[in-house]
């Protein structure tokens, strides 16, 4: 049990000394947005986050309603 302790407490540490180590070695030491709506490829296929998908969706079926609303 301690051992398996022991091993999880070290391959956390090991990994967060790797991330420390990129944050240092990045000329303005920020890591990368892993963010949809920041990554060009994504932007260029027409992918979206699924938060302003959601938002085109509602702006459209109002817009919508709104059409059915004056005709009725």
């Amino acid at each position: 049990m301690i051992e398996t302790l022991l091993l999880s407490v070290l391959i956390i540490a090991i990994g967060m000394a790797f991330i420390g180590i990129k944050v240092l070695l990045k000329p303005d030491g920020e890591m990368s947005s892993i963010h949809i709506h920041d990554s060009q490829a994504m932007k260029d296929r027409g992918i979206h986050c699924v938060m302003d998908q959601d938002k085109e969706e509602r702006e459209r079926s109002e817009h919508v309603s709104r059409k059915i609303r004056k005709k009725a």
